[in-house]
This record gives C-alpha cells, structure tokens and sequence, in this order.
C-alpha cells in the first residue's frame, strides 16, 4: 500500500502568559483570608466551613466572606479592595466543567493583574482539567486544593466532613492543602507549553491509510467515526471552495472560559475534508467556524450547538429544508454540521471525556450539530436572518448552543393547541430559550386556529403563556449561577421574577430569545421546541465565498 501524507486537523494554542504568580512571602499571620464566592451552588456554604476552621485552628487569621458580582466575569472593584487591604484569596468553588475553569481563570486573574496570593478550590473529579488548563496558561505551579465530587445538594455536616478531610487527589489534610497554598510555592513542575508550541506541525504524518486511520483514533482527532484522510490533494480541493488565503485567521474558540485557540482557513479545510464535506459547502463552514461558539463545550450538562443556514446558498449548495431536513440522508446538511463538531473539538485542544468533555450524559445531537436550511419557500412567516435584518438574498448562518432539552407533537389542533403548547413549553428548561421548529403544515396552522400571522405573535403568546412557581423556578441549580446574578445587577427581567412570592407564577423565558424556524416537509404538522440560546445576529455565510 503506497504511502500518504495527511494535513494536521489542530488549531493554533494560545501562547502560555509568562507573568508570575504572587510571590508567598510574608505569611498568614494577621492578614485577612478572603474566601470569595464564585457563585456556584452550594459553594458559599463550603467557604463558610472554611472560614469556621480558620477561627478554631487559625486565631490569628481574620477571615472575610465576600462575593464576586457576576459568575463568569471578573469584579476589578473587589480585587483592587483585597489588594489594598493585603489580603490573600481562597476562591470556589470549581464543582463543574465550566465552574472549574472559571475558578482557575479567576484565580490565575487574581495572581497576576493584582498581586494577590490565591488558593483555588475545586471537586476532584475535574482536577485532571484543572492541571491541563494551569499548564496551557503557563502556570502549572498555581495553588489549588480539592474536596470530593459533589459539592451540589451536599448537606453542611458532609461538606464540614470534606474540610475537616483529605484532599483525594493528594491524601494530605484539605486544610494543610489550602495554607501551603497560601504560604509557600508548590513544587517546581515545567510546563510543557510554551511559544514554540503554539503553531502545530502542518503535516501531521506520513503511512499507509490504514495506519494513517488508525492514527487519528489514537490522537483523538475525530468524532470515533470513520473519516475522510486529509491529504494535501484534498485540502487544496476544498480550498477552492473560498477566495481566502489559506493562512487567514478564521476566529478564536475555547471549551468554555479558557484561552482562546487560533485557527487559519486551511486548518478549517482540514476538518471539512475529514468530515467528508465538498468545497462548495466550504464558506458555509467557515462562517460557523469564525462563530467562535464551539460545538464540543465542556460542560456537564452535555451541549450541542445548532446551525440554522438561510439565502441563496441553501438551494446552491443542495441543502435539504424539507422532509427530512433534521436527519439523515442530505449529504450537506450531515457533512458541514460533522465539519463543524470536528474543527471545535480540534481547534480548542480537543474533546476528551473527563479532561476537557464532561458531559454527564453526552449528546447524540453533536454528531451532526443539527445543521439545516430554514424552509423559506413554503414558510408563511419571514425567514430567520431577515427579522435580524439581512436582506432575503443574503445567506447567512445563525448559531444556538444548548440543544439539550426537547419537547415534540404531531399537530396543531383547532381546540387543544394551547393546552398542548402550554404542555410543551412547560417541560423545557427555563434557562434555555424555546425554539420552536414547525413543519410549514404546522406554522399554517397556527395561522389558521391562532391567528399567528407573524412569528412575533407566536412568540409573545409562548412567552405569556410559559408559566411556572416562583420558588420552582429559583430552585433551578442555574438559577443559582445565571439569574441570581442578573437580578443583583439590576436586570429588570430577573429582578421581577425574585420579588415575586414563592407560588406566584412567573414567566419561564425572555421574550426577546424565543425564535421561531420553519424546517421539514408537507407530509404533517409536525412541530417541536428545541430549547437553544442564539449566539448573537446571522453570520454572513456571502463574506466566506
């Protein structure tokens, strides 16, 4: 078997910060210990455990709870106060994949802008995520301590137990864990990143296919389905798809909070020709990778992302609007949707279950990434990228992320469509947006018995309709992380809801997020609700040609 030469799927790494760590000089005595909540569940009640050690075995340590103002944002206003006042930080709590790394992101934020010595707190089951991500940001000695997995719905004598405790990954006392933290620096260990690994090779390997295929199993480059070889021959084809120089920087992605990947319009070639993609379906995937929304998010609530593609360029390229749109069988609806799960998972130092995947369950939709057209043609309503104000001959990409909860009915019915629909709405997660996708059958019937002229109309009755308790709603584990923290900075649509008595119905969803899509055929009035948060306006698919 001749031998062949492959292209490198992998995107560009982030160069590694070379700014040091707050030096551990100086000692704890006196100062004020800090334990800042992130605004994760349940983490302030472990903080406060710590801080209960703190004054028995710690005397002459003054300790300070204290809140960071959003979950996932930086709070310059409470670093620049511990600073001044010399204090020393222990953050937390990293209990999930994205909690995890915000906690390290923060910590590591704290150390170098502010000078200020930091211990970060997290579950063990991710602390093999927390030393790939200090290493890749160039600080692989940061001072971090772990308790046991969960932390969430975790009673306070058990998470008392967890202080009190050994750290599992270590066996050392959790408490001894946190002080050497803060006092002294962790054993020198060398980063394995740094500028000159920035770039990867771009041939990835020479062999026979079959040792070839077998090769990008082993590297975990792909999906764990058969691929396409990316030989330069290849590439080049696919190139041909796009006017752009092949060493254009296309965007930037992460798993999730951590530093952004680069990555150049042959990189993306390379996972369209893997996916099995043609050239002309190229500036399709260029525009969803330039996105910046991965499809291969970190979380443990098991993401996918969705690509709803509108214009001239459905038709140009063969997409499939009708039946059977959001399944198989459409060569490029299932190819630039792998393409697009391919090129995340690669271009943000992959995806792999239980260091940089924590998906609890995984999601079959990652697959293909539930990238289809809109049905234009036989929709009653406007089509999605012109109520976000593109022109009808613009084509464009319109990215969700979630897709996790669905609700799904085969028909509208004349005297039973608001029970139903209130049903359907009601069974979704009220942290992601209702998206709703109708048969062209089923949007006219909501005509016809509704009076849903628009999509506006639809929505505005989804969204007086989707109802649930107040107290409900605030026991939601995301609530904790998301609506919380809006309420605190005076967003009125969350603020409305926290006032309201606990068996008070609320509204579910923000108006202004519900979207309505028309996708499939004429053989029924089938409809359902993806629930997906739209990253922003229509990308214009045009600019990529």
């Amino acid at each position: 078997m001749s031998e062949v030469a492959v292209l490198n799927p992998v995107g560009n790494r982030p160069v590694p910060d070379p700014r040091p760590l707050a030096p551990r000089t100086g000692g704890i005595d006196g100062r004020t210990v800090y334990l800042i909540d992130g605004q994760f569940d349940n983490g302030p009640v472990l903080l406060q455990k710590v801080a209960d050690w703190l004054a028995e075995h710690r005397p002459d340590v003054k300790t300070k709870m204290a809140r960071w103002s959003m979950p996932y944002q930086q709070d310059a206003r409470l670093a620049a106060a511990i600073r001044d006042d010399n204090g020393i930080v222990i953050y937390g709590v990293g209990l999930g994949g994205a909690t995890s790394q915000d906690v390290t992101n923060q910590s590591l934020w704290l150390e170098r802008e502010f000078g200020v010595v930091t211990v970060a707190i997290h579950t063990h089951t991710f602390g093999r995520q927390v030393e790939y991500l200090l290493d890749e940001s160039g600080a692989p000695n940061a001072a971090v301590a772990f308790v046991p997995h969960p932390v969430m719905d975790v009673r306070p004598d058990g998470l008392e137990a967890y202080v009190n405790g050994n750290d599992p990954l270590t066996g050392r006392p959790f408490m001894d864990e946190v002080l050497d933290g803060l006092t002294k620096p962790r054993q020198h260990l060398v980063s394995r990143f740094d500028e000159t690994t920035s770039k990867p090779p771009r041939i990835l390997a020479r062999g026979d296919e079959d040792r070839l295929h077998s090769l990008f199993l082993e590297r975990e480059l792909t999906d764990g389905l058969p691929i396409v070889l990316p030989t330069e021959r290849r590439v080049d084809e696919m190139l041909r798809g796009t006017s752009h120089a092949p060493d254009k920087i296309v965007g930037e992605m992460s798993s999730c909070h951590g530093p952004d990947w680069t990555y150049t319009v042959e990189q993306v070639a390379v996972n369209a020709v893997m996916a099995g993609a043609r050239p002309e379906y190229l500036p399709v995937i260029l525009a969803l990778a330039s996105s910046g929304s991965t499809a291969r998010i970190l979380l443990t609530t098991s993401m996918a992302n969705m690509g709803i593609v509108n214009g001239p360029i459905r038709k140009q390229i063969g997409m499939n609007a009708g039946n059977g749109a959001m399944g198989p069988y459409s060569h490029a609806n299932a190819t630039i949707g792998r393409a697009y799960g391919l090129l995340s998972q690669n271009f943000q130092g992959g995806s792999k279950p239980g260091v940089s995947y924590f998906g609890t369950q995984g999601n079959a939709f990652a697959y293909s990434n539930l990238v289809f057209p809109e049905n234009e043609e036989d929709s009653p309503w406007e089509p999605l990228h012109v109520q976000h104000g593109m022109s009808r001959t613009d084509s464009a990409v319109t990215v969700f992320s979630g897709c996790r909860s669905t609700a799904y009915t085969p028909d509208v019915r004349e005297f039973s469509w608001r029970v139903y629909t209130k049903q359907l709405l009601q069974g979704m997660d009220p942290f992601e947006p209702p998206v709703f996708l109708l048969s062209p059958l089923a949007a006219e019937r909501f005509i016809k018995y509704a009076g849903f002229d628009t999509k506006a109309k639809l929505a505005d009755w989804a969204f007086e309709n989707a109802k649930m308790p107040a107290h409900a709603y605030w026991d939601h584990q995301r609530a904790q992380t998301l609506a919380l923290s809006r309420t605190y900075a005076g967003d009125e649509e969350y603020a409305v809801k926290h006032r309201a008595k606990p068996d008070e119905l609320v509204n579910m969803f923000i108006r202004s997020e519900i979207e309505i899509v028309v996708v499939g055929g004429d053989t029924g009035a089938t409809w359902r609700i993806m629930g997906g948060n739209s990253r922003g306006t229509p990308i214009s698919i045009d600019a990529w040609r």
